[in-house]
């Protein structure tokens, strides 16, 4: 057997046995699907009802991982990645978008919310704090809350957004 082979069967071996580490760490526990409500296809209103974007989130990654994909009639756009940290206990989301916006943030569940929250610095070294709040409603729909602080400190409301599932 060649080097190149005898490689390739290693690599497929080391595979096979990790696969079951891989199988037991399933995401089907209640902590995990806390924010499949979200998941679906969006149009996104602000609450006078005009439409600003539409947003597509689904479950990838047997689960574990939900995926954003928005954009803004705009043409803002960009994308999260949620997961739920069961070592740590705790909601993680990465968000970048295509005005160069790198937001991380991390909650969880309160009082039937997911409350995320994280800071940025701009270029002038300022800190902004930011929570964004996702809340189900009886209807189906998706109230997301995004709020952050202003120079002074004062939390101001950023976005203020319905979800409605699409036709």
């Amino acid at each position: 057997m060649n080097t190149r082979a005898m490689a390739l069967t290693l690599v497929m071996l080391a595979g096979t046995a990790c696969a079951p580490a891989f199988a037991a760490a399933a995401c089907d526990d209640p902590e995990h699907r806390a924010f499949d409500f979200w998941l679906g296809d969006w149009v996104v209103t602000k609450p006078d009802g005009k439409q600003v974007g539409v947003n597509h989130i689904t479950a990838e990654y047997d689960g574990c991982v939900l995926h954003e994909r928005y954009e803004a009639a705009s043409g803002y756009r960009g994308e999260s990645l949620n997961i739920y940290d069961a070592g740590r206990k705790v909601w993680h989301q990465t968000w970048v978008d295509n005005a160069g916006l790198l937001l991380r943030l991390e909650g969880g569940l309160r009082e039937g919310s997911m409350v995320l929250e994280g800071q940025t610095t701009g270029a002038d070294g300022q800190v902004t704090l930011h929570r964004i709040t996702w809340t189900p409603r009886a209807n189906g729909s998706v109230r997301q809350l995004w709020q952050s602080t202003d120079k002074d400190g004062v939390w101001q409301v950023v976005f203020d957004g319905r979800y409605e599932k699409r036709p």
